[in-house]
């Protein structure tokens, strides 16, 4: 029998969608690549220039893409702020993950939080809070940050719930830890931002737990 013929007895030969997955795993991977090049352009930007003074060409030319290439990924300069706090929240349930089984919530989401924040650069993380806060479209999405915060925060913890109170305290712990969070950064800004976020983070716990004793 000929060989050729042998392949098309004894094998079928792959479809396209066994195919596919190397090629769109590739794709997505460049398409994340480039929507994380336009994120960090335009971060970079409008600590730089201001986010009014920032247009969108700009943000392309930055990220070498086309001003088309940008609407692919963004509708506007406020989703790529968005999307920067959306990362920042998709990191936070991994570090909460991460932390040890026999750890409390509240010391797994303190520890979590600390350890997603030194990720961040000190004064850019205060460079665009006091951007955020003197931006009033930036401003009012900003808020929308602590509730997706929240409902990263409670994911994370549920995870590591055993039963249905569980569960409950993992809602409640986020919470109180978003509200931290809030209140503590705006606290950290007005301070003048002098104090390592993970000494801050540490001194907010600290007064979250005397509250609770």
């Amino acid at each position: 029998m000929k060989a050729s013929k042998a392949v098309r007895k004894g094998a079928k030969p792959l479809s396209a969608a066994a195919k596919s997955p190397p090629a769109a795993g590739l794709r997505q991977r460049k398409l994340q690549q480039t929507r994380e090049r336009l994120t960090r352009a335009a971060m970079a930007l409008f600590l730089e220039r201001g986010f009014e003074a920032t247009t969108i060409d700009e943000i392309a030319a930055a990220a070498d893409v086309s001003r088309r290439s940008f609407f692919h990924y963004f509708a506007s300069k406020e989703d790529v702020v968005s999307a920067w706090q959306e990362d920042a929240a998709a990191a936070l349930v991994t570090e909460i993950l991460a932390r040890p089984a026999d750890e409390s919530m509240l010391t797994a989401a303190e520890n979590a939080i600390a350890a997603a924040l030194k990720r961040i650069d000190p004064a850019e993380a205060a460079a665009m809070s006091r951007l955020k806060r003197d931006n009033p479209a930036l401003h009012a999405r900003d808020q929308l940050k602590y509730e997706k915060l929240e409902r990263a925060l409670a994911e994370g913890l549920a995870r590591r719930a055993r039963n249905k109170s569980d569960q409950l305290k993992a809602r409640l712990v986020a919470m109180i830890a978003t509200g931290a969070m809030r209140v503590g950064g705006e606290s950290w800004i007005g301070e003048g931002a002098r104090e390592k976020p993970e000494a801050f983070v540490k001194r907010t716990f600290d007064a979250i737990r005397a509250i609770l004793k």
